[in-house]
């Protein structure tokens, strides 16, 4: 029966009349294309962020030039739109670097004990550095951030840290509670981070006004225009970066793969590989494929689904395409865990037509040596508007326990009451998505990153 298959395969073939050889051909590009795709999901989506983020003339709002610092003053609210999944927890200090000419120069003064933490992301996403409290302390430092290729000396008292990319994100986060005081107290320390470039190192630095470019859309979600790109656009793209933006060593298999269908790093895209009728499905397949990933992305417990694979990925190309696609920006698990989820309990998906209570026991709050929070997102995830403009609720929200310590956090629409609602997390009339965040989870048990402490389901209480 088995020597048969090859045989029937071909007499169906020659009644319907059908060209076996070039489908099994164009079958096995669609799915090199849909992996490509998915490959280079985070380089395109990074470079679509850095265009939207540095469109100005001088740090304004969300956005900074290229090589400066935007330094949010307060959190975002629902209108912000530039990435997805953002916080309201930490105070954003984010630059982006070309380092294809020179290094950069990062200072960072004495933080008085304040939890920050300054991850660095490649073009791939991977963050390579995380200068930080829980890393190097809260004292006074000093690097140099040096592109592949670079090769030179370093002035005395920097330490050299070294991108796999000439495509940088620095994705600065400050702690602050929000209140007028705090603000004010951690904008004193926001103001003492420098950033200049290696040729600039003995001068006083200013900064050049940005150029803005007229063209770029400054209005649409990036993973909208992302997945508004056909193919021939997406990898033409691709091939463009990749020339600054090199793959890793452990990407050589895949890279031969992609070989196949006209993208060679160093090279432009070679569109005559990749058949029009093959390319018309690939942006669509591959953006199911990566959203599907959701459910397999990590632990799914008590219907949150949470991963310690974030931050630093290897070859695992689709966890880090789904983590671009709803937390760009991702750091590494022992600087933070972001439990995720789209449904109660009982598995049903969430609706603010609902009343939801998440009840903690005594002493069973998230264990995290920085904070914790829940946040509140639509279903794209993005903010949700509300009278209260209340994106998370965490400790510093003053909540209130109950008699017996535990703590219930309530989930609704409308307001449970006034005296509830610092405990309250203001929910849209629709579909949405929770996110916890523990910034540098416990390592010792009880801890998410073992296993040992799993966040409390979300249970239905009404309508």
């Amino acid at each position: 029966m088995k020597n048969l298959v090859p045989l029937l395969a071909l007499i169906v073939c020659t009644a319907l009349a059908l060209p076996c050889s070039a489908q099994t051909a164009d079958a096995e590009l669609a799915e090199i294309g849909v992996d490509a795709y998915v490959y280079g999901y985070p380089l395109v989506t990074m470079e679509y962020t850095r265009r939207v983020m540095t469109n100005v003339a001088k740090p304004s709002g969300s956005h900074a030039p290229m090589g400066q610092f935007l330094l949010m003053r307060k959190y975002p609210d629902a209108a912000f739109k530039d990435v997805t999944a953002p916080n309201a927890d930490t105070l954003y200090s984010t630059a982006w670097l070309d380092l294809a000419k020179e290094p950069y120069i990062l200072r960072l003064p004495k933080m008085n004990d304040r939890y920050f933490l300054m991850p660095m992301l490649s073009g791939w996403t991977n963050v390579f550095e995380v200068p930080g409290k829980r890393t190097t302390g809260t004292k006074a430092q000093a690097y140099a951030i040096t592109g592949p290729n670079w090769k030179g000396t370093l002035p005395d008292g920097l330490v050299e840290l070294k991108s796999p990319t000439n495509m940088v994100w620095i994705l600065g986060r400050t702690y602050c509670t929000g209140t007028p005081e705090d603000y004010e107290a951690a904008h004193k320390v926001m103001d003492k981070y420098d950033l200049h470039p290696l040729s600039a190192f003995a001068t006083q630095y200013v900064a050049p006004a940005g150029k803005v470019n007229p063209e770029v859309d400054m209005k649409t979600p990036v993973r909208e225009q992302v997945h508004r790109l056909d193919a021939v656009e997406y990898f033409t793209l691709l091939a463009k970066l990749m020339k600054d933006n090199p793959p890793a060593k452990d990407d050589a298999p895949i890279i031969a793969k992609l070989a196949k269908i006209g993208i060679v790093p160093g090279k432009d895209f070679d569109a005559e590989k990749l058949p029009a009728a093959v390319a018309a499905s690939v942006p669509k397949t591959a953006q199911t494929k990566i959203m599907g990933h959701f459910a397999q992305a990590g632990s799914d417990l008590n219907g949150w689904t949470f991963t310690t694979k974030a931050g630093v990925y290897g070859t695992e190309y689709l966890q880090r395409a789904l983590i671009t696609a709803i937390g760009l920006g991702a750091n590494r698990p022992q600087d933070a865990v972001y439990p995720t989820s789209t449904v109660d309990v009982d598995g049903k998906p969430y609706s603010g037509a609902n009343k939801y209570v998440m009840h903690f026991p005594k002493g069973e709050t998230p264990p995290a040596d920085g904070f914790w929070s829940i946040t509140m997102y639509n279903a794209e995830y993005f903010f949700v508007d509300n009278p209260l403009d209340k994106y998370t609720v965490s400790p510093r929200n003053d909540l209130q326990f109950n008699a017996d310590g535990s703590l219930d956090l309530y989930i609704q629409n409308e307001s449970p009451g006034k005296d509830k609602e610092a405990n309250w997390l203001p929910a849209p009339k629709d579909k949405f998505v929770l996110m916890m965040r523990l910034y540098w989870p416990t390592e010792k048990a009880p801890s998410i990153i073992d296993g040992s402490w799993k966040p409390p389901g979300v249970k239905q209480v009404g309508k």
